[in-house]
């Protein structure tokens, strides 16, 4: 299994593909992620839980944002979404509630909120190194819980060697943009599939989950998928 929290799964099982679109700036797409390893435990512990084969790809939910933005996550949110402040910390606030019960440590008031895309072309040079997952974890978590700068090069390759990468290959792969196109190019492929929000799922290349859903609609699509693949 190809996920953060490894589960024993049967080695014969077969392996389903679960490709995601995911900003590093997005809250839900933390805890969809958290609520598919739970989904992927549960089918492990049952049983009858597949191999996966899980493959970031890149959204940016706000490319107009600078890489230094100069304030807070609330005031990010009163002026890019017109919101009242009120509403915006009450929105924040229960984001934060939810993502507790995922065993998530959110903190708003420390966030750092930058311009994701070299961040995206940092997951794609982690996937060509096949530590992607890792890396997108270490990305997030170091974003909402750590209140890390997610958008300097400098600070991503401390990230990256976290996680094993070549600090000065990081370095070298981000300021000559070397993976620009492949972020373009997942753009490109989740405005052909119609998608416009994240998280996103696609299961198998055939079954399309928008959201963080709750685990249970995760197992129930990975269980179709692989019931349809051992039908045909």
């Amino acid at each position: 299994m190809t996920t953060n929290s490894p589960v024993a799964t049967d080695a014969s099982a077969p392996t389903v593909k679960i490709d995601i679109w995911s900003d590093v700036a997005c809250p839900w797409c933390y805890v969809g992620k958290r609520r598919l390893e739970t989904a992927l435990g549960r089918l492990a512990e049952a049983g009858d839980g597949p191999q996966v084969d899980i493959e970031y790809h890149s959204f940016e939910l706000a490319p107009d944002t600078p890489v230094d933005f100069d304030g807070t996550e609330v005031d990010f949110l009163a002026g890019h979404k017109g919101m009242p402040r009120a509403q915006v910390e009450q929105m924040l606030g229960q984001m934060t509630q939810l993502a507790a019960a995922e065993g998530l440590a959110y903190d708003f008031d420390a966030l750092q909120h930058t311009k994701t895309l070299t961040a995206h072309e940092l997951l794609h040079h982690a996937k060509a190194h096949g530590k992607q997952v890792e890396m997108k974890e270490r990305l997030l978590k170091a974003y909402f819980e750590e209140g890390r700068h997610v958008g300097r090069v400098q600070e991503l390759a401390d990230l990256a060697a976290e996680v094993g990468l070549d600090r000065a290959e990081v370095v070298a792969a981000l300021e000559d943009g070397r993976y620009a196109e492949d972020v373009q190019a997942d753009i490109d492929q989740a405005r052909a599939y119609g998608i416009n929000g994240v998280p996103f799922f696609v299961v198998d290349g055939r079954y399309g989950v928008s959201g963080a859903q709750d685990p249970a609609v995760f197992v129930q699509v990975l269980q179709q998928a692989v019931a349809e693949r051992d039908a045909a």
